[in-house]
Parts: structure tokens; C-alpha cells; sequence
């Protein structure tokens, strides 16, 4: 179900003639809107109109919201985590770097549909999920934190896996919400930073898209058991430089 709803929501999107290039057009008009709505410190309506973009979920009856809006899920947290990083500095060239790269998710990424495009929108997705999440909502609750986690690991996870024949969907993109989930509720009693990157989001990043590589080699039948274990070998060292030059009486080296 999840694969078709995903090749459809592909489909419905204009490819030729006017409706193309006014397609395009909005696309563009977005970023440029909420880039002035931030500048003019309307940072609330301008993720408000990320969300009303999104009016075509429920357009539908209303047994699909959910659906829908699981399905969009990535889109959503990825142009509200664009807004608030235009809003946290004051620099119009950083603003307009931001504003630039979600040009380039909404006319470059996100209209594609091959496996590969899909798995970098959903890493795209979860990194910048988790960013906006640690970065801005650091100093919530232990509560929020752990959920938030879980709701941005699902929703890429899900995404993730709409590209592939998977029958166990709920299932794996379950699993992954809770490990980071679980994750979350361990390191959320540290909550380590380096700069401004939360020592949870390098860990979650090296552990999803290694597996998320796994994954997708064994789809395709070219995981070979050398491969695995380079693959495998590689993950631990890089988690084990992380965790060994954390200092966890409070900073990081």
C-alpha cells in the first residue's frame, strides 16, 4: 500500500506543458516567501505556509489524513527545519544559503522518485529533523526529546522504505523509531554537543545510513558477505571515535 501511494503521489505531479512550469514557478515562490515572511520576523506564518502547501493531503477524505500526512512527513519536517534555520542568524547571506538549498529539495530532490533519490530524501529528512529538534528544542524535556526522536526516525524510516517491495513496513520503520527513540532517552541525560551538533544526531546518522546502505544492497542482491563486514567494520569505528573522544562529565573533546 505504501509503495503505491508513494508511486502515485509521484504521478499526480505535472511533467509537461503549463501546469509544469506553474508547478516550478510555486516551487521557487516558496523558499522566496518564507526567506521575506523570516526577515520581516513573521517566522510563524512563514511555517504556516509550509504547511498550507501541503493542503492536497486533505483534499481527500478524511480516513487518508493520516496517511497523507505520514506520507509527506519528510517534506514537512524538511521545509520547517529550512524556516528555522533561516530564523536562527541574522546573516541574509546564511538565510540565503538556506534558502537556496530548499530550492534546490523542492525542484531538484523531491520530484524524483528513484530509489536512490528517495533514501537521500529521507536521510535528508531525518538529519534535518534531528537537527531542528536538538538545536532548538535541546533544553526541553527528557519526554519531548524521546519522542520527537521517535516521531523523525519513523517518518524517515517509512520514507526509506516506500521505494522498495517491503512488507514489513510499519514493522522496520517501528524498530528504527524505537532504537532511536531508546537512544534518546539514554543520551538525553548528557545530551553532548559538538559546535552546535548533538552528539545523538552523529550516532543516528552513522548507525541509519549504514544500515540504510545494508538495506539497500541486499535489495538489489549485491550485499556480498566481504561487503557486509567492511560496511559493518566501518560503522564501529567511526562510533567508536565518537563515543571514545566524548568527554561524559558534561563536554566534548
Amino acid at each position: 500500500m505504501w509503495v503505491k501511494m508513494s508511486q502515485l503521489r509521484h504521478k499526480i505531479k505535472p511533467k509537461h506543458g503549463f501546469s509544469h512550469v506553474l508547478h516550478l514557478a510555486l516551487n521557487i515562490a516558496l523558499p522566496i516567501a518564507a526567506y521575506i515572511l523570516v526577515r520581516t520576523d513573521f517566522v510563524f506564518i512563514a511555517i504556516l505556509l509550509i504547511l498550507i502547501s501541503k493542503w492536497r493531503m486533505f483534499a481527500v477524505q478524511s480516513r487518508y489524513w493520516v496517511v497523507n500526512l505520514i506520507a509527506n512527513g519528510v517534506d514537512i519536517m524538511v521545509g520547517v527545519a529550512f524556516v528555522l534555520f533561516m530564523a536562527s542568524t541574522a546573516s541574509g547571506w546564511w538565510q540565503l544559503f538556506w534558502v537556496i538549498l530548499y530550492m534546490g529539495w523542492l525542484v531538484w530532490l523531491k520530484p524524483r522518485s528513484d530509489v536512490l533519490a528517495v533514501s537521500a530524501q529521507a536521510m535528508t529528512g531525518q538529519l534535518l529533523g534531528l537537527a531542528v529538534l536538538y538545536l532548538k528544542f535541546g533544553d526541553a524535556s527528557l519526554l519531548v526529546l524521546v519522542a520527537g526522536t521517535w516521531v523523525v526516525a519513523y517518518l524517515a524510516a517509512r520514507h526509506f522504505l516506500t521505494s522498495f517491495e517491503e512488507a514489513h513496513t510499519a514493522l522496520l520503520g517501528h524498530v528504527w523509531a524505537y532504537f532511536a527513540a531508546s537512544l534518546a532517552f539514554i543520551l538525553g541525560h548528557w545530551l553532548l554537543f559538538y559546535g552546535s551538533i548533538a552528539q545523538i544526531i552523529v550516532l543516528l546518522t552513522i548507525v541509519g545510513y549504514g544500515l540504510a546502505a545494508l538495506y539497500y544492497l541486499e535489495a538489489k542482491e549485491r550485499l556480498t558477505l566481504s561487503l557486509q563486514r567492511q560496511l559493518l567494520a566501518i560503522m564501529c569505528v567511526f562510533l567508536l571515535i565518537v563515543i571514545v573522544l566524548s568527554d561524559w562529565a558534561g563536554s566534548t573533546v
